[in-house]
Parts: C-alpha cells; sequence; structure tokens
C-alpha cells in the first residue's frame, strides 16, 4: 500500500509512503488497540479543506516518515484501518460531504495511465484529502460484477465541491476507460450507464440472479439502454 501526494507536481509525481505487512502466524501479535478519544466534534466549515491546506498536510506527512523505516508487529486494525483511530473523521469536509473515487486499470499500459490520473488531478483546482496505490493481484475473480482484477488501483477521497469535482471525475473516467479499466460501483454515486457497461461487459449475465422483488435506483441507472441515455445527461447521487 502507498500514500501518495497527489499534489506533487511533475517533477515530484508520485511521492508518497510505502507501506507493507504479512500475516503474523507467530502468536505474537500486539493486542486489540484501545480506542482513542480522538474525533471531530463538528463538521468543519467548506473553506477548510483546499489545496493549500491539504498540500501543507501532505508535506508534513510526507517530511515526518522521509528519514524513517520502521520495522513493527501490528494490529490488523490500524494497518488496514488508520482513519478509524479518529471518531466522525468523515466532518473534515464539511456538511456537504465528500466523494470517494476508486479506479482499477491493467498492469498493461497501467503506471501510465496512473500517471495521467496524477497529473490531471494535480493540475486541477481539486485535491484529494486521501490518496492510496495499491496493486491487485494476478488471480482473477470469477465474480461477474467483481471490481478487483489484475492491475494497479488508485483510491482517492474528495471534497464535494459541486459541478467542478464532477468535471474532474468525468475526465478520470475518460482515462480509466481508454486503458480498458474500471471505477468501482460500491464508492460511486454518478456513473453513467454508458462506464458502467463498458467496466463490466457481463452485466446482463447478472441479471439471471436478481430478485424480481428487489430493485435499486442504481441499478435501474446503469442498466438504461444506451441508445435511450441522452449524452449529455450528468447524474449525480
Amino acid at each position: 500500500v502507498t500514500w501518495v501526494d497527489c499534489l506533487a507536481g511533475e517533477k515530484e509525481l508520485g511521492k508518497g509512503i510505502f507501506m507493507r505487512g504479512n500475516h503474523n502466524r507467530a502468536r505474537r501479535a500486539q493486542k486489540t488497540p484501545r480506542n482513542l478519544p480522538l474525533g471531530v466534534p463538528f463538521d468543519f466549515p467548506a473553506f477548510v479543506l483546499n489545496k493549500i491546506t491539504i498540500k501543507a498536510f501532505n508535506t508534513t506527512v510526507y517530511h515526518a516518515q522521509l528519514s524513517k523505516r520502521i520495522r513493527k508487529v501490528q494490529h490488523y486494525d490500524p494497518f488496514f484501518y488508520p482513519l478509524d483511530v479518529v471518531h466522525h473523521w468523515n466532518r473534515v469536509y464539511g456538511k456537504r460531504g465528500f466523494f470517494q473515487y476508486q479506479c482499477v486499470v491493467p498492469f498493461e499500459g497501467g503506471y501510465e495511465a496512473m500517471k495521467e490520473i496524477l497529473l490531471r488531478i494535480s493540475r486541477s483546482n481539486e485535491a484529494s484529502f486521501v490518496t492510496v496505490f495499491k496493486k491487485f493481484g494476478n488471480i482473477s475473480s470469477p465474480g461477474i460484477l467483481s471490481f478487483p482484477r489484475p492491475g494497479l488501483t488508485l483510491a482517492l477521497d474528495f471534497a464535494n465541491n459541486g459541478e467542478r469535482t464532477l468535471r474532474l471525475f468525468n475526465e478520470l473516467d475518460r482515462i480509466v476507460r481508454d486503458n480498458g479499466g474500471a471505477v468501482y460501483p460500491a464508492k460511486d454515486a454518478r456513473m453513467s450507464a454508458e462506464d458502467f457497461q463498458a467496466y463490466f461487459p457481463q452485466w446482463q449475465e447478472f441479471t439471471q440472479y436478481i430478485d424480481p422483488k428487489f430493485s435499486s435506483s442504481f441499478w435501474r441507472r446503469v442498466t438504461t439502454p444506451i441508445s435511450s441515455t441522452p449524452a449529455a445527461t450528468l447524474i449525480t447521487g
């Protein structure tokens, strides 16, 4: 897992902190960590998270770890879920909330695609407060609508700045599609039918497993026949 400074310029593109963990079978792992009394007591004003404050945060985090190389036994909770140490951390994004954008691209051409995505974010007026880069293994999932697949995946958290944020996502969608990748539907509130059907070409096979008494607005939206979906429609969740 790699934490990435998505605001690093072209000369430092991909700058980040690498973390790796192996399951411990020696039965000497730490006890379950205690819940720390840390929390965000109220919704932050919308102006708090911006390119300047996020860049300052990223720089502080990066230089704090720059000279450290840590090897230790750790409980899985803080390794997999570091944000959960702070209760109600989502309040940092204010009352408008935030979007999480996660995509995956195949290994072939993947690094070039990730470079283009990071460059596009760096040049935009948007900034991801949390950016995590991972590598999916080579074992293909048998799931018809499974998101994980062999390749590189990037997860980003953006404050909800309305149309400005959505325009950036549209640009990222194009990069992902052009490189044969996919966006994670479980973390998406705006995916179009055209994109969904490109990301998951076997989606029609899944219809035979659907309970006819169950329906969702997401499924109705992404399975709309493409020919009847206006190209300019912008759907938000």
